[in-house]
């Protein structure tokens, strides 16, 4: 039986799917673990993927009709 592909996701073209990174501070605690903070791309929130035409034109203000 053949198997049903779903569409692909839209990557995010700011981070090319990559949307969360740990970036290190430079220095270490008292347990010797690296200090860093988690940085998320400002396009698309951290999902990776950008929202369908669709929902990017509602949200514009613009009139979809299909």
């Amino acid at each position: 039986m053949p198997q049903h592909s779903h569409a692909p996701a839209r990557v995010c073209p700011s981070c090319d799917g990559f949307a969360s990174a740990a970036v290190t501070l430079g220095g270490r605690d008292r347990n010797g673990h690296r200090r860093t903070v988690t940085a998320h791309c400002r396009t698309c929130h951290g999902t990776g993927t950008v929202p369908p035409l669709r929902q990017l034109l509602t949200a514009a203000g613009s009139e979809v009709t299909a």
